[in-house]
C-alpha cells in the first residue's frame, strides 16, 4: 500500500512538472532547440525551404555545379517529392528561380504578413532570410537556424 501511494505521488509530481513546461494554449512550442519558427506555419515553411537548399546541394554535385532550373526537376533530390512542387503550402506561396550565375532563389511569402507569418528568402549560399513586413530578401535578417 505505501508503495503504491509513493509511486502515486511520483506521478503526480512528474505530470505537474510535465504541465508547467507546457506552453500556454495557443503559444507556438519550439519543435527542436533554437527553432527560430514563430509559429506552426512558419515552422513547415522553414522545414520547405530546409529541404530545397539539401535538395539543390545534391542537385548541383550530380550537375557540375548548376542548380535545378525549376522545383520539378529537384525531385527525387533528397527527401524532395513531387508534392513539394505545388507552389501552394499552406498559408505560404512559393517562388523559385535559377540566377544566370549558377545560383538560386526561393521565396516563402505568407498571404497574410503578421508577427507569426514572416516571409522568408533562401539563395545557394543556404543562410535562411526573413521579414516581418514585406517580402524577405539578401538583405534581409537572417533566421540563425
Amino acid at each position: 500500500m505505501k508503495r503504491s501511494a509513493t509511486l502515486l505521488g511520483v506521478l503526480l509530481l512528474f505530470a505537474a512538472v510535465m504541465f508547467a513546461q507546457q506552453p500556454p494554449p495557443g503559444e507556438y512550442q519550439p519543435k527542436f532547440p533554437g527553432d527560430p519558427a514563430k509559429s506552426n506555419e512558419e515552422a513547415s515553411a522553414l522545414g520547405y525551404m530546409r529541404v530545397v537548399v539539401n535538395a539543390n546541394k545534391l542537385y548541383s554535385r550530380k550537375h557540375n555545379g548548376e542548380f535545378a532550373p525549376t522545383l520539378s526537376a529537384l525531385v527525387g533530390q533528397g527527401s524532395f517529392t513531387k508534392r513539394m512542387v505545388d507552389p501552394n503550402r499552406g498559408d505560404y506561396k512559393v517562388r523559385y528561380r535559377t540566377k544566370k550565375d549558377k545560383g538560386y532563389e526561393l521565396w516563402l511569402t505568407p498571404d497574410q504578413f503578421s508577427p507569426t507569418h514572416r516571409a522568408f528568402f533562401v539563395d545557394e549560399k543556404g543562410s535562411i532570410r526573413a521579414d516581418a513586413e514585406k517580402q524577405a530578401g539578401a538583405e534581409s535578417p537572417s533566421v540563425k537556424d
